[in-house]
């Protein structure tokens, strides 16, 4: 026997930006939208049958349509908006994911914004008729620091080449994502102090390793936000390495550095409650 195993589809990279106008100000909000639909679709895979297909052009147009009125507050409220919106007016459809990552920007007069970089904040949403499971994070949120971390102690075999660190460049290309424990009232708010909670930690912690870090950050956060059920951290390391100044008759104590992207070290961990 041979049948169709799990499977989806929708619309991704949707482009948006909304202004909301206020009477003092304008909010400038741009995001893009990843749309995936699961549910009754074996016969379009099986019989060519497109009787229960929503077009992802239509999904498309729907996150235009939907967002005049509904993406007014948090990316979480919009996803959840769009997400009832596929399960409730289709009935094909079994399962919703949206996922929204919108681009910092931050006001500089009242009708003048600078970017925020590649910095990212995200949501994924995923609702069906049994549960609703709310994703929040960031991503592309560079950190560096000059000091407090080191690297030393760590295996030797016949390959290693690398010297122990005591005091070295700490940066990180940090994504974070977590996982709320229900609904929120104010989800810009939390991002908000999670956000802050996770500078800090970074910013404060004494780091014998970044795996070190990323767990006291995790750790703060779940301390600090029973609203967080847990929170997974990814944090490549970012190498600055020591640029020999001894072949001019010249030392480096610690002040010339060559900054690689590739390749670098890739560290992941999620931190939960027992």
């Amino acid at each position: 026997m041979i049948k169709l195993g799990e499977n989806s589809y929708g619309k991704n990279a949707v482009q948006l930006s909304k202004i909301i106008r206020h009477p003092d100000y304008h909010e400038f909000r741009q995001i893009t939208v990843n749309v995936s639909l699961q549910g009754d679709f074996e016969t379009a895979h099986t019989l060519g049958d497109n009787t229960k297909i929503l077009p992802t052009d239509t999904q498309k147009n729907t996150v235009y349509a939907l967002a005049k009125d509904h993406f007014t507050t948090s990316i979480e409220a919009f996803a959840l908006h769009l997400a009832e919106h596929f399960v409730h007016t289709q009935q094909q459809v079994a399962t919703a994911t949206i996922e929204i990552a919108e681009a910092a920007w931050s006001r500089m007069t009242p009708h003048a914004y600078i970017s925020g970089g590649t910095e990212k904040r995200t949501t994924k949403v995923v609702y069906n008729a049994a549960a609703t499971t709310i994703t929040s994070g960031i991503t592309d949120l560079l950190i560096l620091k000059t000091t407090d971390s080191g690297f030393e102690h760590f295996v030797k075999d016949p390959y290693t080449t690398l010297k122990p660190a005591s005091d070295r460049i700490l940066a990180t290309q940090c994504e974070a994502s977590w996982i709320y424990n229900g609904a929120l009232k104010d989800y810009t708010g939390m991002f908000d102090h999670i956000r802050a909670t996770l500078l800090d930690t970074f910013a404060g912690h004494n780091s014998l390793s970044v795996q070190q870090t990323l767990y006291a950050m995790g750790e703060a956060v779940l301390r600090s936000y029973p609203e967080v059920k847990e929170i997974t951290l990814k944090m490549p390391n970012k190498h600055h390495i020591l640029f020999n100044l001894e072949q001019f008759g010249m030392s480096n104590q610690n002040e010339i550095f060559i900054a690689t992207d590739e390749p670098y070290g890739y560290i992941t961990g999620t931190v939960i409650r027992e």
